[in-house]
């Protein structure tokens, strides 16, 4: 994801800085989250001797080393840990998104950008005592929440790791940043854990799913995981500095030749859910990975494309979101006239999102520079 406009101040937070007055959860909130991990903490703790964490409901028996389609085992894999300015403004604010990445996925994608984290299972072993350690530490350098990245797969330790941090002093929002690949009755077990939904909705059709993604069933357990979030947290909430405090944003990435599962996730949203959920409609494919087996999913973007996926938010009513800007003329595919979309004038809150780079480095068929954290 790129980031919040260059224009806006960040502030360099060190070891043991206090949080902002009225910032993060209160006493009562974390006392409800803890009551709510200690109930559900012993189911999620048998989900690996048998995992069904998610809809491929493998079975895995993770403790005596089995492994499913996400490699997972008993330990959790951790790639890096960061505070990350490139989210959506109300996730990353002013001085950046706590966020963790978790090696492995459950589904996967052919043009994935975090391939090291997805695909090669680039990381690092940790415990749950260590992934706490870590959320406090993002807390002390100043994080506006902990988001955790793809981490369905890692529930169980996760969760464990929450109990000792929230136990320990942490009270940062908890954002759940998810391919939306999720099991609604494990989702059921979140409530009142997860403050911030920010799910993927990748396909309108299964037949892309499993072209693209190796993912069975894709759109009916995606639909049906984002109707459970948008039950428990509703629409965006946030604090008087503009950081989400609660609710759903639904992430969009637009592929190439793609426009008209676009245009049906987006009706299916207005259909179901109104215009109440945030949108994230991202532009930032790339042809990496193993983009390069799929003939139409061989170049990036164009403006047009962009250009109609925005008129369509637009004419469907939808007054909260944002519309990431092509960084460069390079990623505006082969028109590059349109250099920064903007909405139309008395679109309400769509805001157009800018790149964190004046100038994108990232050259066709290769990849993002990404460096893997020793923690």
């Amino acid at each position: 994801m790129r980031g919040i406009r260059s224009s806006q101040k960040r502030t360099n937070f060190f070891a043991g800085a206090e949080l902002p007055r009225r910032e993060g959860l209160s006493k009562q909130e974390i006392r409800v989250k803890l009551e709510r991990i200690n109930r559900v903490l012993p189911a999620f703790q048998e989900q690996l001797f048998s995992c069904r964490l998610c809809p491929r409901e493998c079975g895995a028996n993770r403790f005596s080393g089995e492994t499913g389609f996400c490699r997972a085992g008993k330990d959790v894999i951790l790639y890096k840990y960061k505070l990350h300015h490139g989210e959506e403004p109300p996730i990353s604010g002013s001085r950046g998104s706590g966020i963790l990445f978790f090696a492995g996925c459950t589904m996967s994608c052919h043009f994935c950008q975090n391939f090291p984290m997805s695909h090669q299972f680039c990381g690092y072993r940790v415990s749950s005592l260590r992934l706490a350690d870590i959320m406090l530490h993002l807390q002390e350098q100043g994080a506006h929440n902990i988001n955790l990245v793809t981490a369905t797969h890692y529930l169980p330790q996760v969760l464990q790791a929450l109990q000792i941090a929230y136990g320990k002093g942490l009270r940062l929002p908890l954002v759940y940043n998810t391919s939306g690949y999720e099991r609604t009755e494990i989702l059921r077990l979140l409530e009142g854990i997860v403050d911030v939904y920010l799910p993927d909705m990748k396909y309108a059709r299964d037949d892309s799913a499993r072209r693209y993604s190796k993912c069975p069933g894709y759109v009916k357990a995606n639909r049906e995981a984002v109707k459970e979030m948008w039950r428990q947290v509703g629409p965006l909430r946030t604090d008087e500095n503009g950081i989400a405090r609660q609710g759903l944003i639904i992430r969009h990435l637009i592929l190439p030749n793609h426009l008209p599962e676009t245009l049906e996730i987006l009706q299916y949203i207005r259909q179901t859910l109104g215009v109440g959920p945030a949108i994230s409609l991202m532009s930032q494919y790339l042809p990496i990975w193993e983009a390069h087996r799929f003939p139409e999913l061989q170049r990036r973007l164009t403006p047009e494309e962009l250009q109609t996926a925005v008129t369509a938010l637009h004419i469907l009513g939808f007054s909260e979101g944002w519309i990431q800007e092509f960084c460069c003329e390079d990623c505006a595919g082969a028109s590059a006239s349109v250099h920064h979309l903007k909405p139309p004038p008395g679109s309400s809150n769509i805001k157009s999102r800018a790149a964190t780079k004046s100038t994108c480095t990232v050259t066709p068929g290769s990849s993002p520079p990404i460096q893997a954290q020793n923690v």
